[in-house]
């Protein structure tokens, strides 16, 4: 696709938000800041928060080094197509029309009534275009999947991992998410940053079919 950012290795397309073999996590140290207000790292740079003050987990960006790691997530892409609404394939802009942004979702209509309203989503928007090719290389959509406009779409929290005070370095606890006004967060290195989906709207296939990239 010309203008795309798409990872091609051994002709598989990645989205533009997966991680690849050589994009594995930075060693930094963590500490606990003063006044137990925390955690940071041993060696802290500005970026290593977001706009509300959250620690961000550093990973190498060699997108266009080694093969694609599918199951894996690059925390620093994920943020960017999240904050600017960017296709999570190709990086372009969202698909956005009076009804709303484009979300391509997993079918898990049966989780609760008039779902996905209310849902805190990892998972950034998507353009028209890469409906299709999501479709067919995406094993887990293949399993069933929806097309929803998103008229309201606030940032909410972040996910990661939550951290403790221990006798050396702070110590990982579990993985959580956590909205932006729970204390926790402070403890908190996170890796993704979270959508609440509301107004959501489905819309069928066919109508996106004339954008959706077939090829």
């Amino acid at each position: 696709m010309t203008g795309t950012n798409l990872a091609q290795s051994s002709r598989i397309v990645a989205p533009y938000v997966t991680a690849t073999t050589a994009e594995q996590d930075l060693k930094c140290g963590l500490v606990v800041r003063p006044g137990g207000l925390g955690i940071g790292y041993a060696q802290e740079l500005p970026g290593d928060r977001d706009h509300l003050g959250v620690l961000w987990q550093k990973v190498a960006e060699r997108p266009k080094e080694g093969k694609p790691e599918f199951a894996r997530v690059h925390p620093a892409r994920q943020r960017r197509a999240m904050n600017e609404l960017l296709c999570q394939v190709c990086a372009g802009p969202a698909d956005q029309t009076p009804e709303g942004v484009l979300w391509l979702l997993r079918d898990h209509r049966g989780d609760w009534p008039r779902w996905p309203e209310g849902m805190a989503s990892v998972e950034p928007p998507i353009c028209a275009r890469c409906v299709a090719i999501s479709l067919k290389r995406c094993p887990a959509l293949q399993r069933g999947a929806v097309a929803v406009r998103v008229r309201s779409f606030a940032l909410v929290g972040v996910r990661g991992t939550l951290y403790g005070p221990g006798m050396f370095a702070p110590t990982p606890i579990a993985a959580s998410e956590l909205d932006y006004g729970n204390p926790k967060i402070r403890w908190l290195v996170a890796v993704a940053l979270i959508r609440e989906l509301r107004g959501c709207s489905f819309v069928p296939f066919d109508e996106l079919r004339d954008a959706m990239d077939v090829k």
